[in-house]
């Protein structure tokens, strides 16, 4: 058995633990491994948005994933546990090589190893030797001169003749010593770095919540255990503050929930005001805000602007964002559900608060027939003033002649109002805008936010913007619905009228509700396509659009016993089960002409009704707003509810979000950023470089030299410096002699 497999008695087993775990900290590697670390979860910290709802995580990664990365703490990085304890090791190891290295770099940087033997100069790289003329005397002092006006810091030693070599003097020069401290700096602005990134990082806070047993909220109202207090060293929360208002209650959002974060002063939000620039972009957002101290009985005003904060007591203020304050609006019932007469009924308008409570829809609007649409709840969410979108591909109005035609055998809608386009159903879907190519951004007006919710607590979110827009050259208004907040507004649009109003595709919808309506516009439509002379003609063609306007509306079903929404749908339906295959594209034509004939005598017949002069099909505008509106009514068939609440009136408030915090530890991180930078540069672009010269009479009067010169780096510049100090010394280049590459040990 080996010796050497017996353990030493003279060192216990712990303590030889207790080193390779602080050779382990203390290493380069374990540091690099723990910056590396730090540095991908900075990236996944980036592209994983961070403090969202967990519901926009599920929306976006699904249930399984949604949880997993929740679970990892992918949500929060830069507070979550295991990236804090990674900072704490990375302050560690980084201060353990310091610890162990500076008081080495210390040493060598306060020496100047004068003390270096006269043999070892040969072992240089970069080494010359020559004779002068001139007596040590009278040497030495000059060159000690001149290698001081060169910026070198030098050190002589006098050594007297011994068993250790000869008389002489020993002149160590030094120049570029910063490049020893920049290790020092740079190792140091990591420390520096992570110790204000963990002090004003969530670590104080969640000290406090675990000292103090604080209990996070989620909703409703909080605690005094949910409060912290005023004293509190380090922070980031947000205070919200409507115009008009002041508080001082801002909020610490956590994994947990939320904290009250109390300020020592009240913000009270004068005015808010956005700066738009031609196109509706805003350029300025600013608050004109006062700060009541009630301790100092100061108050100041100042304005918070982006990039622009406030600092007071220490606090600062920065503009994160804004919204609603709780601006007040009126809101229009369009019933799409209901006739002609049934519609005078309806209260004309209600009014509601942006972010109140959710209200009961008024009884006079009585959504038809038990279930969840008769106990739907209001709730307006958002008011939006300014709506800017990209309408450059919307302003391109289509050419003369173009446009929509009634199927493969119709015709265009220049020439005929009757005439319908079924593939331009997929321009009614999806976006109000569909930017495409060069953008051109155009402010289109106040739109309003609102959700229906049923009796189960379900709801579907919708936008109304409030005047129209023009869209393929056609005015329209865009009403908007989701089924959650992670889809994208599908928008139903409606053409305008003459007046720029609603009221012409209303008054065309609610007449296609009323079945006496739709059978007077059939018998009206026969009379005008047939002959005076045909009765039964006339007849036929009337049964035909009477049936036609029928499975448009919804009135009669498809199948018997399945019931039918209406719209284009239903006459497609009806055509594949009535029709057989080779006579579906005739009929299809014909069918779509019936009906397009038909409702533009309904719409005349309900402008009759209201008192407003009928149009001309020859009109342009007569056409252009018919087909727009047959495509508008079939989308319509399947509108979630049959309710649409257009902007009546409104009169903003808005309120402030403002991002308050306490940081001491930035200007730690501040110092830090400048010795890294300090560190850094001097490691890269400062060389140290050691001289030695040694300086022994010659006993003829003259002066023998030996000199060489080490460097951090061997690059072309030494080599060019070391030329320059020959000449500077020796007076001329002296004879090469082979030497070895290696460095010389002091």
């Amino acid at each position: 058995m080996s010796t050497a497999a017996l353990p030493d008695p003279s060192r216990p087993a712990h303590n030889s633990l207790r080193r390779q775990v602080l050779d382990l900290l203390s290493s380069m590697r374990f540091a690099i491994a723990l910056l590396t670390v730090i540095c991908i979860a900075s990236a996944i910290g980036t592209v994983v948005k961070q403090g969202e709802p967990l519901v926009n995580y599920v929306d976006q990664f699904g249930p399984f994933w949604a949880e997993v990365l929740g679970a990892l703490g992918l949500y929060r990085i830069y507070s979550s546990g295991w990236f804090l304890t990674i900072l704490a090791f990375l302050v560690v190891s980084t201060s353990l090589c310091i610890a162990r290295n500076a008081p080495k770099i210390l040493a060598d940087w306060r020496t100047h190893k004068e003390h270096i033997r006269e043999q070892a100069l040969q072992a240089f790289h970069h080494r010359a030797a020559g004779s002068l003329a001139q007596p040590l005397a009278q040497t030495e002092p000059q060159l000690l001169r001149t290698l001081a006006a060169q910026g070198w810091s030098v050190k002589t030693q006098r050594r007297e003749a011994s068993a250790r070599g000869e008389a002489g003097v020993m002149i160590g020069a030094r120049l570029g010593a910063v490049n020893k401290l920049g290790y020092l700096a740079a190792h140091g602005a990591i420390v520096l770095i992570c110790l204000g990134g963990l002090f004003d990082g969530d670590l104080v806070i969640q000290a406090q919540v675990w000292a103090q047993k604080l209990q996070p909220f989620k909703g409703g109202n909080e605690t005094e255990r949910g409060r912290l207090r005023e004293s509190n060293p380090a922070y980031r929360a947000q205070l919200f503050v409507p115009e008009g208002t002041r508080s001082n209650a801002a909020v610490v959002s956590l994994e947990q929930g939320m904290l009250v974060q109390p300020l020592p002063f009240e913000v009270e939000l004068k005015k808010f005001s956005v700066d738009y620039y031609a196109t509706g972009m805003p350029k300025r957002f600013a608050s004109d805000i006062v700060i009541h101290d009630a301790r100092k009985q100061v108050d100041k005003a100042f304005t918070v602007e982006v990039n622009h904060p406030v600092v007071y007591d220490g606090v600062t203020i920065f503009q994160s964002s804004f919204e609603d304050g709780g601006s007040s609006v009126q809101l229009k019932p369009l019933r799409l559900d209901v006739g002609t007469a049934e519609a005078a009924k309806v209260a004309s308008s209600v009014g509601a608060i942006v972010g109140g409570q959710a209200q009961a829809l008024p009884a006079e609007w009585a959504l038809g027939g038990a279930g969840s649409q008769a106990a739907l709840q209001l709730e307006v969410t958002g008011l939006r003033v300014i709506n800017v979108e990209d309408l450059a591909q919307a302003q391109k109005s289509p050419a003369a002649g173009e446009g929509a035609s009634a199927g493969e055998g119709g015709e265009a809608p220049g020439n005929d109002v009757r005439g319908v386009n079924l593939s331009e159903l997929s321009k009614h879907l999806g976006s109000g805008a569909k930017p495409a190519g060069s953008k051109q951004l155009v402010n289109i007006g106040p739109s309003v936010i609102y959700k229906l919710r049923d009796a189960a607590g379900q709801a579907r979110e919708y936008q109304n913007y409030m005047a129209p827009v023009k869209l393929d050259g056609q005015q329209v208004f865009l009403f908007g619905v989701r089924d959650t907040p992670a889809e994208g507004f599908r928008y139903l649009r409606v053409p305008a009228d003459e007046d720029l109003s609603v009221q012409g595709w209303l008054r065309l919808r609610q007449a296609l509700n009323d079945s006496a309506m739709r059978a007077e516009a059939a018998k009206r439509f026969g009379r005008m396509a047939a002959p005076s002379d045909r009765a039964d003609l006339q007849s036929q063609l009337g049964t035909s659009a009477q049936r036609a306007l029928d499975l448009f509306a919804g009135a009669i079903p498809v199948k018997p016993g399945v019931p039918t929404r209406g719209g284009l749908q239903a006459l497609s339906d009806f055509i594949e089960q009535a029709v057989p295959p080779d006579q579906r594209e005739h009929t299809s034509a014909t069918l779509v002409r019936i009906l397009n004939g038909a409702l533009f005598e309904l719409l005349n017949l309900s402008r009759e009704r209201a008192g407003v002069a009928p149009l001309s099909p020859q009109q342009e505008a007569a056409r252009t707003f018919m087909t727009a509106s047959v495509l508008s009514l079939s989308d319509a068939m399947f509108y979630p509810v049959p309710l649409v609440l257009v902007l009546d009136g409104f009169t903003p408030k808005q309120a402030s979000v403002f991002q308050v915090t306490r940081t001491p530890g930035r200007n730690v991180v501040y110092l830090g950023c400048v010795l890294l930078i300090v560190g850094v540069f001097a490691m890269l672009y400062i060389r140290e470089r050691r001289l030695w010269v040694w300086l022994q009479d010659d006993g003829l009067g003259g002066t023998r030299v030996k000199m060489a010169l080490s460097s951090t780096r061997q690059t072309l510049d030494t080599d060019r410096e070391f030329e320059r100090l020959q000449r500077t010394v020796l007076g001329a280049a002296p004879v090469a002699s082979a030497a070895p590459t290696s460095s010389a040990a002091s």
